[in-house]
């Protein structure tokens, strides 16, 4: 059993590039697609704490009732705001990754590269064409 979690939606490009990074390392992640098993508050909490980001950082606005609950308002407490997430695992921002070495909302996907323990394998190129990792298992530079 792996020691890495990935809070994964299989629709999500950015999401399904994390899984293959993580992948691309030898290790099979624990896979939660968290919009059939969300969350509970108490993980929710822990995860947010663990990043050592704001509740509204972790808030999806894009393909999600975001505007229509009117969730930019600054009126909503962090604790409302969990209330909304709950409601709506939609609204939760992917994917979030859990490794030895830290807990990362990964967008961009190169985000995981960062805290994976171990090193990638060989190439990697995301599903959109761009290159990430040469054949040497080394990040590719951006000129």
């Amino acid at each position: 059993m792996s020691d890495i979690t990935i809070y994964h939606n299989p629709v999500c490009g950015t999401s399904r590039n994390v899984l293959a990074l993580i992948r691309n390392t030898g290790e099979e992640p624990t896979v939660i697609e968290y919009l059939k098993t969300p969350p509970d508050r108490e993980k929710l909490v822990q995860l947010i704490a663990a990043m050592d980001i704001t509740v509204r950082s972790v808030l999806r606005k894009k393909g999600t009732p975001y505007d229509e609950l009117g969730l930019g308002d600054p009126k909503w407490t962090d604790d409302q705001l969990i209330d909304f997430m709950l409601q709506h695992p939609i609204l939760i921002n992917r994917p979030i990754v859990v490794t030895p070495l830290a807990t990362r909302l990964c967008r961009p996907s190169e985000a995981v590269l960062d805290i994976l323990p171990r090193p990638q394998l060989g190439a990697f190129t995301k599903e959109d064409g761009e290159a990430v990792i040469d054949e040497k298992g080394q990040r590719v530079t951006k000129s």
